[in-house]
């Protein structure tokens, strides 16, 4: 019995190990819950064995070996929460995207930080949407991309940059421009030389948390642009080209026709008659008549052949008459411009490397014609990125970059003749862009074709010897930049368990360079123009710049259980030169655009500007338990702009982060995905003074200064131009910040609300002294101001299946700016329209104000008042005295928006994506001067815009618009304080990626066909305006920014 027993008991056991060493075949798809797709490149692993394998390109995988007593498959990808199922001989599998490991990472200061701990204020805006605008400056990249982020639209010369301020104006004698920090380096080159190809990411850095390491020059708000860098695996090898067509994005202003423009010249002519000199009106009126061949140019001039110019008003009607005939209307604008500007770039990209090196090659190719005859720019650009892992404790890096450019532009600028910005587009629509014979009818050269008419047969005014289109030909102006810029470095140490005492402590040595050499020409030729009695004159600039950075950072970061701490302490070294050299002769040879032909030195200069800033900083970062987080962080910085007793500034910030939704409490609130409260302060320094003309640095603003261009014949002479004060010392600024942020339904919607109040004290102001000194004053520490504002950010995703994908973004900001203290002399700058007043925004509007037309004259009525002893105002009455309403301004508002912004949206359908950014700015006031001179024209070759024929005509005429009158004196007004709201459409891009299919065939990794429109459309409340053309809310004759479209398609090997 027992041996029957044991035979089956053995049998039994064989049994089990026959069953337990059978296997079976599983197979599987794997896709993502976020977009459907497949999920390339996912682990498979039969739980508690190694047998395994990965996801092909289509998401599926097979397992032929798998264990029939295994029970669990794990599931795991890179980004996504790791799941468990069943074992089955067919699994379906949806991995969902893991909040923790896809924490959004951002580049700070000297660092990186995940923004779910992060105590500071930052935005960071990713690479893919910077290339999907055809830009050639990255500062328009930033446009709509973060709160609290201002800019102006820039010129639109391809190649210049726009402006931008970080939570209103810091500042009112230094300078409001961020400071700009390129792969942890501050950067010196011209920001036209990065591509923007190159870019992974770009870190808006808001606060005095986020940005106060920088100290000296991080009160402005820093940028920080990561450049690509390459990733581990084969070589990948990608082609962009794009190419597309300019025109201009905001309209021109209405102007009046021919017709309409010599009714309006021939009632300015009347009423001058009448008002000024006294004539009645039926003599005012045949005096006018009569008039208009002199003040129009003549017969010459004279487009309606079929009428003399004392002929073309009817005398019964006092109107021109509806008969006559033009025998040419040329628009100068329309033959100076080009709708259809041509833009191409090129990129090629080379990445990869191993689990050791990686590495980034690019090169790059843009040339962009300007919508204006004559201008472009183009840049050739080159960068190498290499970091390579060399021990397990010692690591370098290596990334170099070579930019070469070249701006051709047009040099004139304000209410010049030479601008054809203020000359075409305001010009008497009389004018002729080509020479007329008294019939109307070209005049054609030995070769038949029209010539250029210049004026020379007595255009009236100041466009004799000019024509806009001969002055963009025949007139030339260059830069050439050459920029390299290196950023290398190691770090020592390492995070590994087998350096024990050590793990955690590093040891990183960095250095950064930036070289930049610029040569510019400016030529004015000699037959026409303003040089021409001088023989022509040209300008030659050679400017170079060089500046270096090196640093040593020491860090140690480690975690404790549920205790993690982060400690950094480093030293900086900046120094910066900049030497300039220029020389200008007249009398020149034609055809050579050199100096030594020419006859007559006019022009010659040169000097050499140094900075240099010595730097001690340090941080502390604390967590616990990935709920609470407690950051501080300090910096003293030297700077050889103030005396030697005034150097040292010292700048901190401290701030915290509570994230609520890690809290028991919360365990249960499912629809919370992360939930967090911050609060930072911190002082920040800003030694970036700006000399009297707002633009240029002063790099020795505490010296006397002596202006030696002021020779006695041949003795050497100068002039004290500054006095010395020694005690003058860094701008500071306060920054409060509060925020939360908040992610909620399985990380559908976000929102991020900050509260931020910055306070800037010991602001470098003029001092006032006693005239009887020679000196209006000095520089000295003496003024306040306030910057607050409330900025959000709303992040939702309306759809979201596998084939659909829609999401929605609205970002506001406000801004609130007071100045709180100037001089106690003097509690107030006024400076032409603008005040700067104590308890009163920065350049608060300061004019008269206007109390409409007079229906009996026409006059331009002003509101004025009278003052007691006290200065207050006691009496308000209506007047026509222009002098009298000059002595009676009022305060009436500023630029500064009530709430801007962004929406953007986009939307996925399988392999079709689109994108639209619209931005939007409501409340504030522009003064528009081209408005103004269009409609209180000073010469009569000026034209007038469409709104001057609602003019006022005859005594009872109800009307917003005076008379016509040229030359007229008038006060400046609130008139042409127009709303400064605006809706615009940034861009519009639409991509097709091309089947995945298609590309294993073709051996490809991808292709992807896109088109877009950058600058589609702008709607404001005045046609021709630019709401955005600077800070201060006033408009200039300058270059149109312009619509873009753009075609183009990436390929990935």
């Amino acid at each position: 019995m027992k041996r029957k027993l044991m035979l089956l008991m053995t049998c039994l056991m064989i049994g089990i190990g026959l069953v337990n060493a059978q296997i079976s075949k599983v197979t599987g798809n794997v896709t993502s819950e976020e977009d459907g797709l497949p999920v390339v490149g996912a682990s498979v692993l039969v739980k508690g064995t190694t047998v395994g394998t990965v996801t092909d390109i289509d998401g599926n995988f097979t397992l032929t070996n798998v264990p029939s007593s295994a029970g669990t498959l794990v599931i795991s990808f890179i980004g996504m929460q790791t799941q468990e199922v069943k074992v089955a001989s067919i699994v379906k599998v949806v991995l969902k995207s893991d909040a923790e490991v896809l924490d959004e990472v951002m580049v700070v200061a000297y660092g990186t930080a995940k923004k779910s701990s992060f105590t500071g204020s930052a935005a960071t805006i990713s690479g893919d949407k910077i290339e999907s605008r055809p830009i050639t400056n990255v500062t328009k990249a930033l446009e709509g991309q973060s709160t609290g982020v201002l800019t102006t639209s820039g010129s639109g010369q391809p190649g210049e940059a726009a402006s931008i301020v970080i939570r209103g104006y810091g500042s009112i004698n230094a300078s409001q421009d961020p400071l700009y920090v390129v792969d942890g380096i501050p950067y010196n080159g011209t920001l036209s030389s990065i591509n923007p190809s190159d870019i992974e990411s770009m870190t808006v850095l808001k606060d005095a948390s986020a940005g106060a390491l920088y100290g000296a020059r991080g009160a402005n708000g820093v940028v920080m642009i990561t450049t690509k860098q390459g990733k581990e695996g084969k070589t990948n090898v990608s082609w962009r080209s794009t190419a597309g067509w300019s025109s201009r994005a905001i309209p021109e202003y209405d102007m009046v026709n021919q017709k309409e423009f010599v009714q309006l010249t021939y009632e300015a002519l009347r009423n001058g008659y009448v008002f000024t000199n006294g004539y009645s009106w039926a003599d005012a009126e045949a005096a006018a008549r009569n008039s208009l061949s002199t003040n129009l140019g003549g017969e010459l001039y004279n487009p309606f052949k079929n009428y003399t110019w004392n002929q073309i008003i009817d005398p019964t009607t006092g109107q021109v008459r509806a008969d006559a005939q033009a025998a040419w209307n040329e628009n100068w604008m329309d033959a100076i411009l080009h709708n259809n500007a041509f833009r191409h770039e090129h990129q090629l990209q080379l990445s990869g490397g191993t689990e050791k090196t990686k590495y980034m090659f690019s090169l790059g190719y843009l040339n962009e014609d300007g919508i204006l005859t004559g201008t472009n720019f183009q840049r050739y650009s080159g960068r190498a990125n290499i970091n390579s892992e060399v021990t397990e404790w010692f690591k370098g890096n290596m990334n170099v970059s070579l930019t070469h450019s070249l701006m051709n532009y047009s040099q004139y600028d304000g209410s010049s003749t030479s601008n054809v910005w203020y000359s075409a587009q305001f010009i008497s629509p009389l004018f002729p862009m080509y020479v007329k014979d008294m019939e109307g009818n070209n005049v054609l050269d030995e070769n038949g074709n029209p010539q250029l008419d210049y004026g020379e047969q007595g255009r009236p005014g100041s466009y004799n010897d000019y024509n806009p289109l001969g002055n963009l030909v025949d007139d030339k102006s260059y830069v050439k930049n050459d920029v390299a810029s290196l950023r290398t470095g190691f770090t020592l140490g390492s995070d590994s368990d087998n350096f024990g005492v050590f793990k955690g402590l590093k040891l990183a040595v960095n250095f950064g360079m930036d070289y930049r050499t610029a040569n510019q020409m400016n030529y004015m030729n000699m037959y026409h123009g303003n040089q021409a009695a001088a023989g022509g004159l040209l300008y030659k600039y050679n400017t170079r710049m060089q500046s270096y950075t090196f640093n040593q950072i020491l860090t140690w970061d480690r975690s404790f259980g549920l205790h993690s701490f982060n400690v950094m302490a480093g030293h900086e070294f900046y120094a910066y030169q900049y030497e300039y050299l220029n020389a200008a002769k007249s009398n020149l040879v034609d055809g050579i655009l050199e100096l030594r032909p020419g006859t007559t030195i006019t022009s010659a200069d040169s000097y050499t500007d140094k900075y240099r800033i010595e730097s001690w900083f340090g941080r502390f970062n604390y967590s616990f338990d990935e709920k609470y987080y407690f950051d501080v962080s300090i910096r003293r910085d030297g700077s050889s702009r103030f005396h030697k007793d005034h150097r040292w500034g010292t700048f901190w910030s401290v701030g915290g982060n509570w994230r609520i939704s890690k809290e028991a409490f919360m365990e249960d609130v499912k629809w919370v995905d992360n939930l967090s409260v911050k609060l930072s302060y911190g002082q920040q320094g800003n030694d970036n003074i700006l000399k009297s003309d707002g633009v240029t640095t002063n790099y020795y603003v505490w010296q006397s200064l002596y202006d030696l261009g002021w020779p006695n014949g041949n003795n050497i002479g100068g002039m004290v131009s500054s006095l010395e004060n020694q005690k003058v010392s860094w701008e500071k600024n306060g920054n409060m910040n509060v925020g939360v942020e908040a992610s909620l339904f399985n990380h559908r919607l976000s929102i991020n609300a900050e509260y931020y109040n910055k306070k800037t004290t010991d602001m470098l102001l003029s001092y006032p002294m006693a005239t009887s000194t020679g000196f209006n004053g000095y520089n000295a520490n003496v003024g306040d101001m306030r910057n607050s504002g409330f900025e959000f950010e709303v992040r939702g995703t309306v759809i979201k299946t596998s084939d659909w994908n829609w999401d929605i973004t609205w970002m506001g900001s406000t801004v609130k700016n007071k100045v709180l203290k100037l001089t106690n002399e003097s509690p107030e700058i006024i400076n032409g329209i603008y005040s700067i007043k104590e308890g009163m925004p920065i350049n608060t509007f300061y004019m008269a104000k206007s109390a409409g037309v007079d229906p009996a004259t026409g006059a331009q009525l002003y509101w004025a008042y009278d003052k007691d002893d006290n200065g207050n105002i006691t009496n308000e009455y209506i007047t026509s005295d222009y002098n009298k309403a000059n002595e009676s301004k009022y305060y009436l508002g500023s630029r500064i928006p009530d709430l801007y912004g962004s929406i953007g949206t986009n939307l996925t359908w399988k392999n079709l994506d689109l994108s639209v950014l619209t931005t939007y700015s409501l409340g504030g006031k522009i003064y528009d001067g081209l408005y103004r001179g269009s409609m209180e024209n000073m010469y009569y070759n000026n034209n007038w815009n469409e709104h001057a024929l609602r003019r006022w005509q005859k005594p009872g005429d109800i009307t917003d618009v005076p008379r016509m009158e040229v030359g007229g004196t008038y006060a400046t007004n609130d008139r042409w304080l127009i709303d400064a709201s605006y809706f615009a459409i940034k861009n519009i891009t639409l991509g097709y990626t091309l089947p995945k299919a298609w590309m294993v065939k073709a051996k490809l990794s991808s292709i992807r066909i896109f088109a877009s429109v950058d600058n589609l459309a702008l709607f404001t409340h005045l046609k021709g305006m630019d709401p955005q053309y600077n800070f201060s809310g006033s408009t200039d004759y300058s270059y149109s920014p312009n619509k873009t479209w753009s075609f183009g398609f990436e390929v990935n090997f």
